[in-house]
């Protein structure tokens, strides 16, 4: 886990493009690879090539991995995360450490001169996307909701799964 690929490859560029169907945009790394060696995030620029601030430092890319993702949020995960973050101060400092490492991570690469982060943070849940990848960018321990998620898909045998985003 965390960041281990300094430069991004071709072969990588283009196994991003097929996942997300577009080129992609001021990669800066990929912070993560799935159980089959293929990137499922990357660690994109706060501003994109042509100036626009871009605040997802961390973006998923597999395919298998959004929708599963996308299968958690629809069954209704990010609300109940939401309802605990207003009820749990345990969790709502774990997340609040979250964004602050976000921030200062993204801050460190290039300040867009605000506290927003991604997915929500550190108030509300809103894109569970953001938090796995930024749970599977830095590892467990740094991202709560993510680390959940993530731990769900697990524990139902969902994720890891081996190849995954060949196609």
């Amino acid at each position: 886990m965390g960041i281990g690929d300094a430069q991004v490859s071709a072969a990588d560029l283009e196994t991003v493009a097929k996942q997300l169907g577009r080129t992609p945009r001021g990669t800066r790394a990929i912070a993560s690879r799935c159980p089959s060696g293929h990137p499922n995030v990357v660690q994109t620029a706060p501003r994109l090539p042509d100036g626009t601030p871009f605040p997802t430092l961390y973006y998923l890319t597999c395919p298998k991995l959004n929708s599963l993702v996308s299968t958690l949020e629809g069954g209704g995960l990010m609300k109940e995360q939401q309802d605990r973050l207003a009820e749990d101060p345990e969790l709502a400092a774990a997340y609040l450490r979250a964004h602050e490492a976000y921030l200062a991570e993204r801050d460190a690469i290039e300040s867009l001169g605000t506290q927003v982060t991604a997915g929500g943070m550190p108030s509300r849940v809103k894109c569970l996307h953001v938090h796995v990848a930024h749970a599977l960018a830095k590892g467990p321990g740094v991202n709560p909701m993510g680390d959940e998620a993530l731990a769900l898909l697990t524990g139902q045998g969902l994720w890891p799964t081996g190849e995954c985003s060949a196609s």
